[in-house]
This record gives structure tokens, C-alpha cells and sequence, in this order.
């Protein structure tokens, strides 16, 4: 996709009365072909609440391939620690750490304890060479080097024009859908690129809270999206759920299926956690299943360093 990189844009008004409005009218944009980027309105961000937006992230993938021997195979699921810290001026750093891998059900416990409890695999069942272990690895931290900008449906923005975002649901629905249309996203895309963009305002960006809550309200009127009651993440916390089932284009019979599910803190509109799902044929397609668990999200002071374990 083009994306749209000039870094300070005077950026277009996108009320509560959109919806009666013509997206172009309002603009005031002959046509989307001659838009070059989608706009925010020129008003005042609130200061940052800290030195970097903050997040910490646990991640767990299974492991498509089992590992052990004989008749003692298992699956494992591999942890790592992911942090991100951006300043309000866009520069960035990323601190990952291996956490430490282990036999993914009890029956899988069983199996490696019978396998004789090793704490290492450099080979699967099959004989493919991998790189796993028990023991927490020591991490690292390292600036990212680019463009220090925040990137939404195919826009580069600055810390003030996160801050400016609508921060009502159906504006905020509304400049997302015509990011994605100016970034060149295939008409059919873009209401699957709205929906993608929504869920990173709940934590990966530093939006406001009533932008965040915009963005929650939003998400659940999307197509494919539905409501699941209050659920517990993977840190024991609970919040409201959702699902989202995407559309898989060029599949027959509905053969894969992809569905994620968030957990969202309601009073903090913050993301909790995040699960993706993929069945092949009606089975768990472990290579493109993980779960993804928010256990930081927020303002801080601290500097950029090895992410320290759970």
C-alpha cells in the first residue's frame, strides 16, 4: 500500500454529524483520487504523561512441530517478551526476551516427563532442526532506526495528530475508512483495515482514553465483530471480549477460518489480550495460532531496557 508521509498535515474535521455529511463535501476534496492524505482537525493535544508510550507483551506460539521421542511426542509453546517504548517525538525502541518454552497441555507434560524432562530440543520428532529451551534466554534492547512516526491504516502521524483523532465512534469509523481509501487499500479491504487498525488504538498507540473508547465502540459495529461477554486473559484479569471472525478470500467451502479474540478493560480502555485462531478444515492450524497477553500498557518514566521476566 502508498502511504501518505507528509509530516505535519492540516488535517480534516470529522464531527459527530458526518454521518449526515458526504465524506467529500466535507473534506472539501474534489474526489478521493486527488486526496493525498486523510486529515485531522488543527486543535490542541493534550501534553504526553510520561517520557514513552509503554507496552509489554507477553507472547505464546505453539510449536507447529512435536518434539521428544519414540512414542513420547509433544507439543511445546515457545514465550517471548516483547517491549516497546516510543517518545512523543517518535523514537522508538524494542527490549525481547526469550522466557522459556513447556509441554503445552497435561497430556503433553506427561509425555516430556516421560521423555525424561529435557530443557532443550535442537530436533523435532521429525527430525528438522529447531532451537528450544526451558530456561529464559538474557534479551536484548535496540533502538529502531526509520521514519519516527505512528503508523494507522496506511498513515504516518505525529504524536499531536494521534492525539487528534475523533474521539466519536462513528467520525473516528469514518477517518479510518477514508485512510484506508487514500492509502490505496482495495475497495474490498477496507472495512478488514478499519477493523485491523482499531484494536492497536487500544494499546500499540498513544491515544487519548476517549479516543480508545471511540475506538472500542467502533470495533463492535464492524462486520464480523460480536460481543462475548466478560472473559479472563491469560493474566487472570477480566474484561469485556469480542470476536472477530475475518474473511478469507479465495477459499473454498470456508476451509480456513481465522478468528481473533480481545479482551478489553472497559474502565481503562486498554487491551488486555489478544488470541488468534486458525482452523484448517475444521482443526487447529497451530503454525498461525498465538496468543498475545497486554500485561503493560501506558505512560512511563523508566528508560528502555532488557525485558526482566514474569
Amino acid at each position: 500500500m502508498k502511504r501518505a508521509t507528509a509530516p505535519a498535515r492540516p488535517l480534516i474535521a470529522l464531527g459527530a454529524g458526518l454521518a449526515a455529511v458526504g465524506t467529500a463535501a466535507l473534506l472539501g476534496l474534489p474526489s478521493l483520487a486527488k486526496a493525498p492524505e486523510a486529515r485531522l482537525t488543527a486543535a490542541a493535544s493534550a501534553p504526553p504523561e510520561g517520557a514513552y508510550w509503554h507496552t509489554r507483551v507477553l507472547l505464546k506460539r505453539p510449536e507447529h512441530r512435536q518434539v521428544g521421542s519414540g512414542a513420547n511426542l509433544y507439543s511445546v509453546v515457545q514465550q517471548t517478551l516483547i517491549e516497546e517504548w516510543t517518545a512523543p517525538d517518535g523514537r522508538r525502541w524494542v527490549g525481547s526476551r526469550e522466557a522459556g518454552a513447556y509441554p503445552q497441555s497435561a497430556a503433553d507434560r506427561a509425555a516430556w516427563r516421560r521423555d525424561g524432562s529435557p530443557t532443550k530440543w535442537t530436533r523435532t520428532a521429525n527430525g528438522q532442526t529447531v532451537s528450544l529451551s526451558t530456561k529464559p534466554a538474557k534479551g536484548h534492547v535496540t533502538p529502531v532506526r526509520g521514519d519516527n512516526t505512528y503508523f494507522l491504516a496506511g498513515q504516518r502521524l505525529t504524536y499531536d495528530e494521534v492525539q487528534r483523532l475523533p474521539a466519536n465512534p462513528d467520525a473516528l469509523k469514518s477517518w479510518l475508512t477514508q485512510a484506508a481509501r487514500v492509502s490505496r487499500a482495495p475497495a474490498s479491504a477496507v472495512d478488514r483495515n478499519v477493523t485491523s487498525a482499531l484494536p492497536s488504538l487500544l494499546h500499540d498507540l498513544p491515544a487519548p482514553k476517549e479516543v480508545r473508547a471511540a475506538a472500542y465502540q467502533a470495533l463492535l459495529t464492524m462486520p464480523g465483530v460480536s460481543s462475548r461477554g466478560k472473559s479472563v486473559d491469560g493474566a487472570g484479569r477480566t474484561g469485556a471480549a469480542i470476536s472477530i471472525d475475518h474473511q478469507q478470500t479465495g477459499q473454498k467451502d470456508d476451509a480456513i477460518k481465522v478468528t481473533t479474540d480481545l479482551v478489553v478493560d472497559t474502565g481503562t480502555m486498554l487491551l488486555l489480550s489478544q488470541n488468534q485462531t486458525t482452523l484448517k478444515d475444521g482443526k487447529v492450524f497451530p503454525n498461525k495460532t498465538m496468543s498475545q497477553t497486554v500485561l503493560e500498557a501506558g505512560w512511563t518514566n523508566a528508560e528502555p531496557a532488557v525485558p526482566a521476566l514474569p
